[in-house]
């Protein structure tokens, strides 16, 4: 198994437990998937600069992924229903953990001017959303290999009930938070 997997479940179980007074195991929160988005707004113009960021996200995430398309046609954008806008890939079990592993304990600390995640990104539901502003900040990528920087999305779903429980869980992981 994985490092972060046993971290959860030796240390941060027991501690979850204890603070929000859990009477059974199966009411701990647990990280169940993450998803990693690139939206590309210039596909509209040029399609095949879905290539890059499509070969960017299997590097990083060590999963192909799929093609996101356009729900509705947005005139302002040139943008027609169907029309694909970027890619997502998600990630469970084991994966899912040393795409956390790698991301808080290599790809965070490697951020210019990083000063901790904002605690704010929660939905309300214990799920974290957190942007990303270039690809570059993982190890896997070769700078001198991309065409462009983009950004990203990485928002790790929890079985939290509360922002309070999915805060206290992902602080456990290691989650650098302000």
């Amino acid at each position: 198994m994985s490092r972060m997997y046993t971290l959860y479940k030796d240390e941060i179980t027991p501690k979850l437990m204890e603070k929000f007074q859990y009477k059974n195991v199966m009411q701990v929160p647990k990280i169940e998937r993450v998803v990693v988005n690139i939206g590309v707004g210039e596909a509209i113009q040029n399609p095949k600069a879905l290539d890059g960021a499509v070969s960017d996200l299997t590097i990083i995430t060590g999963q192909k992924p799929v093609i996101t398309r356009a729900k509705k046609s947005i005139a302002g954008f040139k943008l027609r229903e169907g029309m694909p806008i970027g890619c997502k890939v998600t990630l469970r079990g084991k994966m899912m953990y040393e795409f956390l592993d790698r991301l808080i304990n290599l790809s965070l600390p490697r951020v210019r001017d990083f000063r901790g995640i904002s605690p704010q990104a929660f939905d309300g539901r214990g799920n974290f959303a957190l942007g990303i502003k270039e690809q570059t900040i993982f190890p896997e990528i070769d700078y001198d290999k991309i065409d462009k920087i983009r950004g990203m999305e990485v928002v790790i779903v929890t079985t939290a009930k509360t922002d309070e429980e999915g805060r206290e869980l992902l602080r456990g992981m290691g989650m650098p938070f302000r």
